[in-house]
This record gives C-alpha cells, structure tokens and sequence, in this order.
C-alpha cells in the first residue's frame, strides 16, 4: 500500500513548550532543572566510577524510578504517567493541527477515488505513557516511546520498577523502518523483513519527520536520504535554537525550520499542509497513469475474415 502519507513527529520541544515530565516535577515539588542536571552527570560519573557505559538518551530513566522508589515520586506508576498527559503544555495549535491535516486529503473527493489518507505517528526519548494520555492521541496511529515496568511497594502500591523498552535518538531510525514497512499494521511484519520497496505500506517519498534539533539528526538524515521531507522548529525568540536549526538547514539536514506555532496561517502550519497535499497530488497522479496505461489497452475484438 502507497497511498499513505506519513507524519511523523518528536514530542518534546516539538510539540509541547517544554519537556513532558515538567508535569510530574511540578506535582512532586521538583527542582526540573536541578534533575536534569544531575541525570546529565550520571553518564560521566558511571564511566569514572565503574567505567560502564550508560545511554545519555535513556538514562533518565533510571533516575526517575530511583526517586519513585525513594518516595520523590511517590506513587508514580503507569496509571499516573497517563494522567500527566492531559497537563502537557502544547503549543498554539496543537492538537488541532493533527485533526486539520487529516481531514485536509480524506475529504477531498480527487482524493478518496485513490484511498489516499494521512496517518500521524509519534516517535519519542520519552515516556510512552505520557503521551498515550495527551491530547493528541485521538489523532495518532502509533506511539514509539520509552516504557516502564511495575512493582508493588511497601506500601502495595504500585510504582515504576524497571525499565521494559526505549527509544534512543538513534533507534528512532528503526521506528521509521516500521513505519515504512507497515510493522503493526501486518500480521508477521517485522522491521528486518525483507519487502521490496513497492509493496512497502509507507513510502519514504511520502513521509515527513518534524522534530526540534541535532538529537534528531539520525531520523533526518533517513528521511532525506530516502527522499521524504524534513522540517524543524524552535521555540519563539529562542535565538540559540534559531541559530541551531538554521545551521541544520545549512548543512542540508532539513529542508525547512520555524517558530514553533502551529495556528492556521502560521509558517509551520503552511509548510506541513503544502507538503501533504504537494504528496497526495504525486500519489493520485502515479495512481491514475497506471489506471490510464491499463485503459489505454484495446480490449479483445472479433477477428474480421
């Protein structure tokens, strides 16, 4: 199947004004930035102590559940995770922009002749439970995201324990392959399954990947390397992630940046619905030549003696 259209999205600092767990720091009475610079530490001190090699991208993890199990985050389980996704702090436009986009193709009739439909897809460093309880779900094919295992405490409440799955910047790449292969849409299908590029479910040439910087290089550079669009965004008048983006664009790691405002008529909001609709116009007229060429075909005649 080629006629879906792929957009595919990072969620922090891309979608919301800030970091998904800023919630949970302010309901426990957190110093976020103050974590966060304790959990960037760990990766050297790991190293100097025990000379262990720890993931910069997931090891946070780790962090968050040594403060639930120290009572920091006291109670903090999957069920809350969830929770704390209804307090996410999207930018002006979102979710919105997810519903529009959909309904852009699937309700134009050129387009409903050739099945051609946008699907939008989430794939995070952060927690999967988080975003499965925002806003934008309703819209959302897939979550790609980090995952966290139960236990029960002293107490026999449950807290996070262990952690069951991540998603690092570079295994974001893998995600894509599963978009692109239509892993949890066919039975069987996994991301090293041999399938020839035509019968692949998304076609890379009809994917775009939104995200907010260098961490996402890995993903860009899939995405333009097979032919789909990249686009980035930076906060209103951060100037440093200006300067960081437009470097990006520079060295042809994205095709295009802006400020991170998705509202009818902003940059952002023009620039994904022009590439939608720029893609299902490729797709409908790839799909009526191959009608045409069969059409084109004289059907079988009576031969004349």
């Amino acid at each position: 199947m080629a006629n879906v259209i792929a957009i595919v999205w990072d969620f922090d600092r891309t979608l919301v004004n800030g970091y998904m767990q800023d919630p949970i720091f302010e309901e426990y009475g957190v110093d976020g930035v103050k974590f966060w610079k304790e959990t960037n530490a760990l990766p050297q001190k790991y190293f100097d102590e025990q000379k262990v090699k720890v993931n910069p991208d997931t090891v946070y993890l780790n962090q968050f559940i040594r403060y639930a199990k120290s009572g920091k985050f006291k109670g903090l389980n999957n069920k809350k995770l969830r929770e704390f996704g209804k307090k996410q702090k999207f930018y002006q436009g979102v979710p919105e922009i997810f519903e529009k986009t959909k309904k852009l193709i699937e309700e134009e009739e050129i387009y409903k002749e050739y099945d051609i439909k946008v699907e939008h897809y989430i794939v995070s460093t952060g927690m999967t439970e988080i975003i499965k309880g925002s806003a934008v779900m309703p819209y959302v094919e897939y979550v790609w995201g980090c995952e966290l295992i139960e236990e029960q405490d002293t107490n026999g409440d449950s807290i996070i324990s262990e952690i069951g799955y991540t998603i690092d910047n570079t295994s974001k790449t893998r995600a894509l392959f599963e978009i692109n292969k239509g892993v949890n849409h066919h039975e069987g299908v996994k991301v090293n399954t041999k399938i020839p590029e035509e019968l692949r479910r998304v076609h890379f040439i009809n994917m775009v990947y939104i995200a907010d910087g260098p961490s996402d290089i890995p993903a860009f550079s899939v995405v333009n390397k097979n032919g789909g669009a990249t686009f980035a965004i930076y906060p209103k008048g951060d100037e440093k992630a200006l300067k960081q983006v437009e470097q990006m664009r520079m060295d042809g790691r994205i095709n295009m940046y802006a400020e991170a405002d998705y509202t009818e008529n902003s940059t952002a909001y023009m620039w994904i619905c022009n590439k939608i609709k720029a893609f299902a116009e490729k797709i409908r007229l790839e799909e009526k030549e191959k009608i045409y060429k069969y059409a084109a075909i004289d059907t079988p005649k009576h031969l004349i003696e």
